[in-house]
């Protein structure tokens, strides 16, 4: 931000050039508003955020308690808000991601309406969120700086001087963006454009997943369908040219697995010789030997070892997988993905149990020792049941008693105050910190946050206002709450950005200028 004072210099020239044409023009202004809009495009911010990633990563490789975290979206404000209360909280936004979710987008952004997780909504506004997150994010920044300069003109001395360092030295709300593009939205060039659209609209992570575009689902639901190898990156090498097409050489590829719950395949694998990856994916086939007269009508067929096998086929005309072959599966995926221009790996799982995943990932770094993964620390997994019962287990196989508990009731509120119960808890919240230092987990993320919270405080409200609280319901259990917790949205004028506008109208017009803030603005009362 020290850029400030030279964009003084520069306007003041430019101004000394045009002459008197330019004698309404306040140098400092024009400076100001400059800063207030640091980034120009969205490439100016997947460059800029890039660099933030890729410097991450390496920190975490040296130290593996320097994970990264972030909370998934569903609209600019609420993307802003978190970025402005973790500026508030922790004074700095290191490590500290957004997470633009393809399941909050279906649910929630969708012209359909509610959808599931299915890429059934329209893809573009997936790449629509991106450039609305980031423009909350710009207009962080302009409120911030723009409360910044009208201290600056209040201010005189050393105050002054400590405001302007506080300017110099001005902390950005924009901040990494992971974006998921789901199983890609159709065949690598629709992957490629979409991919371009995400990035010239900031961002400078992309994730994708290994399922079958027009047969995707949730992560967390049955009925997943994985596709070959190739297939797929083919698809991760199209999103590496839409990034070093538009000069974001830094961008980060994040490759999906959903093998572990897919049990489905929609085609063979391609193969030319033994053991090659097409021979490796049909490898893990469900199949019957049979001989070349047991041939039925429209039987497909494989040879491998010299044996004529047959893959069993559904009648939704998909094959199946070995029961049992998932995490073989994962690890053979994760692997192929960084070997061909991945840089991070997700591998869905069905709990968070740390020991699960550190086994496949101890596989994977056995052929790529710095293997990395961002985890989804899923609000489809009942954390409370699958820790407490974790616990149990081990207590049990300790040796310990647990016949005071029963292990499929364990979510019930009567063990809270037990120590099955405190122990899991403590499990749940050093969870991040111990899977990323067992488990090679870079990144943790959750995706869906806002739209439980939203769920939450608004059934609250609901009960109370229009139940026998009325108004009570609202001025204690929000506003009174914002006010005393400091919360920056208590003021939602200056938050839709009225002050910027005013400062604005005072650079245009100067004395003439009609401003909002007046004294009979009601949020003076704040």
């Amino acid at each position: 931000m020290a850029q400030y004072q030279d964009d003084i210099k520069a306007v003041d020239g430019l101004k000394e050039t045009h002459g008197s044409a330019w004698d309404a023009i306040n140098p400092e202004h024009a400076a100001r508003m400059r800063a207030q809009n640091r980034f120009k495009t969205g490439l100016d911010i997947a460059k800029y955020t890039a660099k933030i990633m890729r410097a991450d990563m390496a920190a975490y490789d040296a130290d593996p308690s320097k994970y990264t975290q972030s909370l998934g979206c569903w609209h600019g404000f609420i993307g802003q808000q978190k970025m402005i209360s973790i500026k508030k909280h922790f004074d700095s936004t290191d490590r500290r991601y957004l997470y633009l979710s393809g399941w909050m987008v279906a649910a929630l952004r969708s012209e359909f309406g509610p959808l599931p997780d299915q890429s059934m909504h329209e893809k573009t506004s997936v790449s629509a969120l991106i450039r609305e997150l980031y423009t909350f994010l710009r207009q962080a920044d302009a409120r911030e700086l723009g409360g910044l300069f009208r201290q600056l003109d209040a201010a005189e001395g050393s105050a002054k001087t400590a405001i302007q360092a506080k300017i110099d030295n001005h902390v950005t709300h924009v901040v990494p963006i992971i974006a998921d593009i789901d199983a890609g939205f159709g065949n690598a060039e629709a992957t490629y454009l979409l991919a371009k659209q995400f990035i010239e609209a900031g961002a400078c992570c992309i994730q994708i997943e290994n399922q079958v575009s027009d047969e995707k689902q949730c992560g967390h639901q049955d009925g997943k369908v994985t596709v070959p190898h190739e297939d797929f990156l083919a698809k991760v090498r199209a999103i590496r040219y839409a990034f070093l097409e538009l000069g974001v050489d830094d961008g980060v590829i994040v490759t999906r697995t959903d093998s572990l719950g897919a049990g489905l395949t929609k085609q063979i694998a391609v193969t030319h010789t033994p053991g090659d990856l097409g021979d490796q994916y049909n490898s893990f086939l469900d199949c019957d030997e049979i001989s070349a007269d047991g041939l039925g009508n429209g039987d497909v067929v494989i040879k491998r070892d010299g044996k004529l096998l047959r893959p069993k086929r559904l009648p939704s005309n998909l094959f199946q997988f070995r029961a049992g072959t998932g995490e073989a599966r994962c690890v053979l995926d994760c692997i192929t993905s960084l070997q061909n221009g991945a840089d991070l790996l997700w591998i869905e799982t069905e709990k968070p149990h740390i020991a699960q995943i550190a086994g496949m990932v101890n596989e994977i770094r056995k052929v790529i020792p710095n293997a990395k993964l961002v985890y989804n620390n899923s609000p489809s997994f009942n954390w409370t049941l699958n820790f407490r019962q974790q616990v149990y287990d081990a207590m049990k196989a300790a040796g310990k008693d647990v016949s005071a508990y029963d292990r499929a009731q364990l979510m019930s509120v009567e063990y809270d105050e037990t120590e099955l119960a405190v122990l899991a808890d403590e499990k749940i919240r050093t969870f991040q910190a111990d899977a990323s230092r067992e488990a090679g987990i870079f990144h943790h993320l959750i995706t869906l946050p806002t739209y439980h919270t939203a769920a939450l405080s608004t059934d609250n409200l609901a009960k109370e206002y229009f139940g026998d609280q009325g108004m009570l319901g609202y001025v204690a259990g929000v506003q009174r709450k914002e006010i005393r917790q400091g919360i920056a949205c208590v003021k939602h004028q200056n938050m839709s950005g009225s002050d910027i506008g005013d400062d604005h109208k005072e650079y245009f017009s100067g004395d003439a200028a009609l401003k909002a803030a007046g004294k009979d603005n009601t949020m003076n009362q704040f």
